[in-house]
């Protein structure tokens, strides 16, 4: 009977990771449904995006204080959960404090630990206060109706609850207490529960421990169905972005064969081609998630869904319908769609006739994005709208040929005229006559 604590740490402990490592296992497994696609190249370029980026927050200090209020977030909640060592290793020995040893630094240690929760639950109370007293304007919107709100502020919740139960753990633990009576914050605390002897303490003490702990489980397992699953995805997703400079666009493959043919004095032009009769049918651009590469998928299921890119957005600002936030949310969604029917179906995508374009995001969003970049250069974690933009465009142009009207005729020109302009090319040249 002595164990049977031990033994029960050590199942919920174990089917915590179980059940986070199943998460795990279908996102990667919905991200390679994507197209494949080569980032490898320049890796000490990626590595240092990497660390500036994803560990530095270098990005988020554009917006000074939502910035400065994330990385006090940020550094506290994994300086913080760094105890959590020490609360595995006392759950599943049956220790109390283990790393007591240290002595005066162990009390230095937690102490610093501490001050940083409480700027957590300051800088966690002012996001809340933003989201729902202010309302800031990029948090105002109809894709964050529903779900993305409650998720929002099911994360802050989380944090607070969490902080809370870490400095009251402190707080009632005598043993503690005795040892490091300078901790400023958990001696304050501590000073709440006078009217309690030593025996409740130490009751308030272990449901303090033992519910922060499964609190940080059941939030690591949460990570996969919110939008924090950027805590993980942040790293990879800074480390496969695109280092192309902004605006330069990838070229088909097939297409490029074709131009290169063209242009070739001594290719015959009518010669056939070898054919691989096991390759999957080429598509120009994406109609649907496994269309997109999975660098894209990845993008989707790394956005934060903090509103920096459509606040940026001059399509949006002029009141079109275009959000590149929406976007990455709907990629996400289509994704999740396509991996339940995959599950449901044994592994097997079964047609479900729905599709990412029309079915979640219609070509007047697509059609009003200008291509001008903001949306890439806003975003905290290198997502890019724009890419997922382009290559639905391009189905729609390559596909379907439905183009805007305007679109068409101007390419109609340049194929005519060799410029966008309705005029004969003998006429290019008029207007140095004009007075």
């Amino acid at each position: 009977m002595m164990y049977i604590d031990n033994i029960l740490f050590a199942v919920i402990l174990f089917a915590g990771i179980a059940f986070f490592t199943k998460n795990v296992k279908k996102l990667t497994r919905n991200i390679k449904l994507g197209r494949d696609i080569n980032r490898s190249d320049n890796p000490s370029e990626r590595w240092k995006n990497m660390a500036m980026i994803a560990l530095g927050q270098s990005k988020m200090v554009k917006r000074p204080i939502a910035g400065f209020l994330h990385i006090i977030v940020y550094v506290g909640f994994v300086v913080i959960n760094l105890e959590v060592l020490e609360i595995i290793i006392d759950g599943l020995f049956g220790t109390h404090r283990i790393f007591s040893f240290l002595g005066g630094f162990y009390g230095l240690l937690i102490g610093s630990f501490e001050i940083l929760a409480v700027l957590v639950l300051v800088a966690v109370i002012v996001f809340w206060i933003r989201r729902n007293v202010i309302s800031l304007k990029r948090f105002v919107s109809s894709d964050l109706k529903g779900w993305p709100k409650k998720d929002a502020d099911t994360i802050l919740y989380f944090e607070i609850v969490l902080m809370s139960l870490f400095l009251i753990m402190n707080a009632t633990d005598s043993h503690f207490q005795d040892m490091n009576s300078g901790n400023i914050i958990s001696n304050h605390v501590a000073s709440w529960f006078t009217a309690f002897n030593k025996s409740q303490l130490h009751l308030i003490e272990r449901a303090t421990w033992w519910m922060h702990i499964i609190g940080i489980l059941i939030f690591l397992n949460y990570l996969y169905f919110s939008k924090h699953l950027h805590i993980l995805l942040a790293f990879p997703n800074t480390y496969f972005a695109d280092l192309n400079p902004k605006g330069q666009f990838d070229n088909l493959e097939s297409v490029t064969k074709e131009v290169k043919l063209m242009m070739d004095p001594n290719a015959d032009p009518f010669a056939a081609q070898p054919v691989d009769e096991n390759a999957v049918p080429s598509k120009f651009g994406a109609s649907d998630v496994m269309d997109l590469n999975w660098v894209q998928l990845l993008n989707a299921y790394t956005c934060t869904e903090c509103g920096r890119c459509t606040s940026s957005c001059p399509a949006n600002q002029t009141g079109k319908k275009l959000s590149p936030r929406k976007i990455m949310m709907d990629t996400r969604d289509r994704l999740e769609e396509v991996g339940r029917n995959i599950d449901k179906n044994k592994g097997v995508f079964v047609p479900d006739n729905v599709s990412l374009l029309n079915n979640y995001i219609s070509a007047e969003e697509l059609w009003a994005c200008t291509s001008c970049n903001a949306c890439v250069e806003e975003c905290p974690v290198n997502i890019s709208p724009l890419s997922i933009i382009m290559d639905m465009r391009r189905f729609l142009v390559m596909e379907q040929s439905a183009a805007p009207q305007s679109l068409n005729a101007m390419m109609t020109n340049i194929e005519n005229n060799g410029a966008p302009w309705q005029y004969n090319q003998q006429d290019r040249l008029n207007w140095k006559n004009e007075n």
